[in-house]
This record gives structure tokens, sequence and C-alpha cells, in this order.
């Protein structure tokens, strides 16, 4: 596996995610599966198919930001000397 490069405000961007999707998004959709059953038959239950295929594009996501973060090499853009353009530096052309 190929690493990844990311800045630090992306990382962190991507662990906030993280943490949104495990704290809230995915408690969410369990308490809307859980509501989708009490109302009886899950053949004929949309709600129930929709809070279904809703859980699974979360644990999805998550599934790819815990790949993406494994992956990760990330730069610090206030360590670049300057000398060479790299991921994360800024460029400014006379």
């Amino acid at each position: 596996m190929a690493t990844i490069p990311i800045t630090v405000i992306g990382a962190e961007k991507l662990r906030q995610e993280l943490h949104r999707l495990k704290t809230v998004e995915r408690p969410a959709a369990i308490a809307a599966i859980a509501e989708a059953r009490s109302h009886g038959d899950l053949s004929e239950n949309a709600e129930y198919a929709a809070a279904r295929e809703k859980q699974g594009f979360i644990e999805s996501r998550i599934a790819q930001v815990e790949a993406r973060l494994a992956r990760a090499e990330v730069i610090d853009t206030s360590r670049l000397s300057g000398d060479r353009v790299v991921f994360g530096a800024t460029v400014t052309i006379l």
C-alpha cells in the first residue's frame, strides 16, 4: 500500500469526520433501524430499507476514512524549507 500525502489540517478534518460518523451518525442510524423495525413487517417497510441503506453508507465511509488515515503521510507545511516544491508547499510566481 502506498502512502497518501496529507496536510496536518486535512488529517485533522478526517479525524473529526471519523469521530462524527462513529459518535453521531452511526448511533442515529441504529436508532432509525430500531424505530423502523418496531413498525412491523420488514419485507414491505420502506423506512427500514432506507435506514439500512444509510447505515451501509455510514459503515462504508468509516472504513474509507480509517483506511485513508492508516495510509496517511502527514506533511507539516510549517517545516518545509522552501528549497523545493513539494506537496503542501505554497509557491509564489514572480
